[in-house]
């Protein structure tokens, strides 16, 4: 495992982190997403589109049964 904060990466591989340190950096990524967007420089938001993406894949990895709210589906999907 690497940690991505080496080299110019953006922290911890998501691998290394336990279920309430992977929760709590989703968590903040997602309050400071629109922040990003609108006042980031172009080298911050492809950062936080990097650092999203891994740990929202480490979610998925280790929770792919994880629940879905019905009212979340769009009619005539599974």
């Amino acid at each position: 495992m690497t940690i991505s904060g080496e080299a110019g990466g953006t922290g911890v591989d998501p691998e290394r982190l336990d279920d309430d340190d992977l929760f709590r950096e989703l968590l903040r990524l997602h309050e400071t997403r629109h922040e990003t967007l609108r006042h980031g420089s172009d080298d911050a938001l492809d950062a936080h589109t990097t650092r999203t993406a891994e740990l929202e894949g480490e979610y998925l990895r280790r929770f792919p049964q994880r629940e879905i709210a019905p009212e979340r589906l769009r009619s005539g999907r599974a």
